[in-house]
């Protein structure tokens, strides 16, 4: 069992010296030290496994029971051809042992207010919020027990890029979304600890506080330099900003949004049958 300072430490890129020393179990453990696998092996994952990681996903809490998500597998060839053509940047989508689709679901419970006699009368941004916030919850609960049993998760958000022919391949009814893609499988090379924000940055004590974010960053952008400089190759929108000699963690998120992403999301909802008022 590695110390909670060695976690701790690789998570932050910071030292923690014995101040971190607490037995942890191995639960916590695994999440401290959690990273994305995207290569798999051709080992197959045995079907009563993953009836149990899917158990796991539907254990995950929920607002109000409602239940509002649901989970595709995704294993016919075609449809996992014309997801990769639709999702280029996953190139392991073909050949990953495990492909799910996490979409927000308001269409079961309104069928299920027909069923009763009730009219529906919550599709509305909070129904929006609560059913992506419940598919978001049964992912991490699937990756946290499929990590915990041996294997490598990567969640994929690019499903939403081309997001109505998604659909399509996914024969979504109104009423539902593709929230995320998950691929998994038993990891073909070990993955990295990826260094998160200092919890001076994200967490606040009893009020919000932003008071030394730019020099907090600054450290951070150093810490993450030091240990996985980002490559020429990965610095985004260099046709707009030119290529850095040194470009930091901050320098790439900033260019990632400083262009619009996805700017069709909307109309897809409300054409796919939310109403976003």
């Amino acid at each position: 069992m590695k110390k909670t300072s060695e976690l701790f430490g690789a998570r932050f890129a910071m030292d923690y010296g014995e101040k971190k020393n607490t037995e942890v179990t191995e639960t916590v453990q695994g999440i401290l030290s959690r990273c994305s696998i995207r290569r798999y092996t051709n080992q197959v994952v045995p079907d009563d496994l993953l009836d149990i990681l899917l158990a796991c996903a539907q254990s995950a809490p929920t607002k109000s029971n409602l239940q509002q998500y649901s989970i595709i597998i995704v294993s016919d060839v075609d449809s996992r051809s014309a997801l990769q053509r639709l999702c280029p940047s996953t190139d392991w989508l073909v050949t990953c042992p495990i492909f799910l689709v996490f979409c927000a679901d308001m269409r079961r419970n309104q069928l299920i207010g027909e069923f009763r006699g009730y009219k529906h009368e919550n599709n509305n941004l909070d129904t929006f919020l609560n059913a992506t916030v419940d598919a978001a919850l049964a992912m991490q609960c699937f990756i946290t027990a499929a990590e915990s049993a041996g294997l490598g998760c990567a969640p994929i958000s690019e499903v939403r890029n081309r997001i109505y022919e998604v659909s399509m391949v996914l024969g979504l009814p109104k009423g539902v979304f593709p929230v995320a893609g998950l691929s998994a499988g038993w990891p073909a090379q070990p993955g990295y600890v990826n260094q998160r924000l200092p919890n001076s940055v994200v967490v606040h004590q009893n009020r919000y506080n932003e008071a030394c974010l730019e020099s907090e960053i600054a450290t951070y952008d150093q810490r993450r330099h030091d240990i996985f400089p980002i490559s020429k190759d990965r610095q985004l929108h260099t046709d707009i900003y030119g290529v850095k000699e040194t470009c930091t963690w901050s320098e790439n998120v900033a260019r990632q949004l400083s262009l619009s992403e996805r700017g069709e999301f909307r109309t897809y909802l409300n054409l796919q049958g939310f109403d976003l008022s």
